[in-house]
């Protein structure tokens, strides 16, 4: 998975650059963020921001998008 170079100690930061990416509305970035904190927290507020993510693109970028 491609981010950036980036590299976070926690779900938190992970997050939080995620939605960072999603504002700039650069939302494959912020989909790779929300998977990597999800990867190190299972429960972190990133499962809700990913599934939001992915209704939208599968809703206006169906040509795009493949989950």
């Amino acid at each position: 998975m491609r981010v950036e170079g980036l590299e976070f100690a926690t779900a938190q930061e992970w997050y939080e650059q995620g939605n960072a990416w999603r504002k700039q509305g650069n939302w494959q970035e912020a989909i790779n963020c929300y998977i990597k904190a999800i990867e190190l927290d299972p429960e972190s507020p990133a499962v809700e921001a990913k599934r939001m993510l992915d209704d939208i693109m599968s809703f206006y970028h169906k040509d795009y998008y493949n989950p």
